[in-house]
């Protein structure tokens, strides 16, 4: 399946539930194990569960294969894990703390900011 359609399918489902503050970031060049990554907030314990579960049956049934989820027991923070994407459903606290995009954002643009600075000055 082809990876833009995982990930029209996940968003829609996060969607479908009202997740908020839903990114996607690109990660191809910084790992091998998976393309898209997912990170997504909601409000309370049964949300994220809710969500994580949507997601999982909506690219389930689109043809994806469900590699796994993570988390369900907290609530906090579930992982679901569809081979080429992953989804993130996390309470903003908890999103917050681990700061996912800060850490999955690629080093060249971070570099790059930093060498513009000292330039500047």
């Amino acid at each position: 399946m082809p990876l833009k359609t995982l990930q029209y399918v996940a968003i829609d489902a996060l969607e479908d539930i009202k997740a908020r503050d839903i990114t996607v970031l690109d990660v191809r060049k910084l790992t091998t194990l998976y393309d898209t990554l997912v990170i997504a907030s909601a409000d309370s314990n049964r949300q994220v569960n809710a969500l994580a579960l949507h997601v999982r049956d909506k690219l389930k049934a689109a043809g994806a294969t469900i590699v796994g989820t993570e988390g369900e027991e907290g609530g906090e923070w579930v992982l679901v894990d569809a081979g080429d994407i992953v989804v993130h459903v996390m309470q903003p606290v908890i999103r917050a703390y681990y700061n996912l995009e800060e850490l999955w954002t690629p080093p060249a643009s971070r570099r790059r900011a930093t060498t513009e600075n000292r330039a500047a000055a």
